[in-house]
């Protein structure tokens, strides 16, 4: 039998029967939500593993080949369009580094098949983002992960009406640049840009390497060919997708040294890298115009005379560095 509540000192009998009456079904209602609450948390975890098992099984009963793998993604290379796009270029110290794109390793991971690609927040606080990142390749039961941090703000040249900076640095320019904090917008473009090159490097492991270097040779043959057709065009081209990018003509023209007319294949090609650099977030135009600035500078130095001059001497007669190939993002140079 139920315990009614005492009497509350100084109030009618009729008040302590509404009372009881209001507070009886409190407890069987939260035991209620609770358990609806469990119950939807372990279906959630059975369909997560079922459709883990699922795509397992799949992948058991249609292994891939690949020969069948090598020969889509070098007819993929054959395309002029997506030959293109497949790798990227940007200046690193004195040197620049080179590498496939998103876009390669996207066809790469069409092609393979029998991969599981997840992306997670595990981590969000009013600074900073962390999305763990994992590309699991279901035939080897092999995973690589990969935790990414986005910072919640951006850099700015100039501050709008009411802005405030949080911090101030100075760019190679001797310009000010503002960090501010993020819109949502800012936070989600930083976040999709950084995944996609944290899926790019898992996929790239998955694929073996011989197969990415005749993949290489033969975007070099595609890209080479179709520039060598008509590179004016060609040129005009690339100056159309930098110009979407708010890179003028007479910026690109100061870079090269001369007028988009006069463009040779080998700097179509040079130029092509550079904007999917910019389109994959790994440089911006202004980290370009700031590479050549400094190789402007270095070879207007005066020569040097004396001692300086044979260290000089000597110091060129030193083999100059490789560039770079193939370096994972964000592996220092």
């Amino acid at each position: 039998m139920a315990t009614m509540a005492p009497p509350m000192a100084g109030f009618p009998d009729e008040f302590d029967d509404h009372q009881s009456k209001a507070l009886a079904p409190i407890a069987p209602q939260g035991m209620a939500l609770a358990a609806q609450g469990e119950t939807a948390s372990t279906a959630a975890a059975v369909q997560a593993k079922t459709q883990v098992e699922s795509r397992y099984m799949m992948a058991m009963h249609n292994p891939r080949s690949l020969m069948h793998f090598r020969r889509k993604l070098l007819d993929a290379c054959q395309r002029p369009r997506f030959a293109q796009t497949a790798r990227y270029a940007k200046p690193v110290g004195g040197g620049k580094v080179v590498g496939w794109s998103i876009r390669f390793a996207e066809e790469c991971a069409r092609s393979l098949g029998n991969l599981l690609v997840e992306s997670a927040v595990i981590y969000d606080d009013p600074a900073i983002r962390i999305v763990r990142v994992m590309v699991t390749d279901l035939e080897a039961n092999l995973t690589y992960p990969n935790d990414v941090t986005v910072a919640k703000t951006v850099e700015r040249s100039t501050l709008k009406a009411g802005q405030t900076a949080l911090r101030t640095r100075v760019n190679s320019g001797g310009k000010p640049v503002y960090i501010v904090e993020a819109t949502d917008d800012d936070i989600l473009n930083k976040q999709n840009a950084l995944v996609s090159k944290a899926i790019r490097t898992a996929v790239l492991r998955v694929v073996p390497g011989d197969i990415l270097e005749e993949a290489e040779e033969e975007v070099a043959k595609t890209v080479r060919r179709d520039d060598a057709q008509d590179p004016a065009a060609k040129a005009k081209q690339i100056a159309d997708a930098f110009y979407a990018h708010g890179v003028m003509p007479d910026r690109l023209e100061k870079v090269l040294g001369h007028a988009l007319a006069q463009v040779t294949p080998a700097e179509v090609t040079m130029m092509r890298t550079w904007i999917t650099a910019i389109k994959d977030g790994e440089a911006t135009w202004r980290d370009i115009e700031a590479s050549f600035a400094s190789e402007a500078q270095s070879e207007e130095k005066p020569a040097s005379t004396g001692t300086s001059a044979l260290r000089d001497r000597l110091a060129s007669k030193k083999p100059a560095p490789e560039a770079a190939r193939d370096r994972e993002p964000g592996e220092e140079g």
